[in-house]
């Protein structure tokens, strides 16, 4: 008797669109879902930034352009 069946669920859906209709729950809906889009294209983001810091820097990692010499023995 204390758990919830699917019919009493059933029901305040129903009670639920009634109250709001459709479109403004489908309006609400289209909010939500941009709003978790957003919070999760912010939180891509701050991962890239950190990742970017972790990189090595652009002035390291060049090829240095010499010519190698054998040493000779001094006698």
């Amino acid at each position: 008797m204390g758990s919830i069946s699917i019919w009493h669920w059933l029901i305040v859906l129903l009670v639920v669109v009634l109250i709001f209709g459709t479109k403004k729950l489908r309006n609400i809906g289209a909010d939500i879902g941009g709003a978790v889009k957003g919070f999760k294209d912010g939180m891509k983001s701050e991962e890239e930034k950190s990742q970017a810091k972790a990189e090595i820097p652009p002035s390291t990692g060049h090829t240095i352009e010499g010519e190698a010499k054998k040493e000779t023995p001094k006698a």
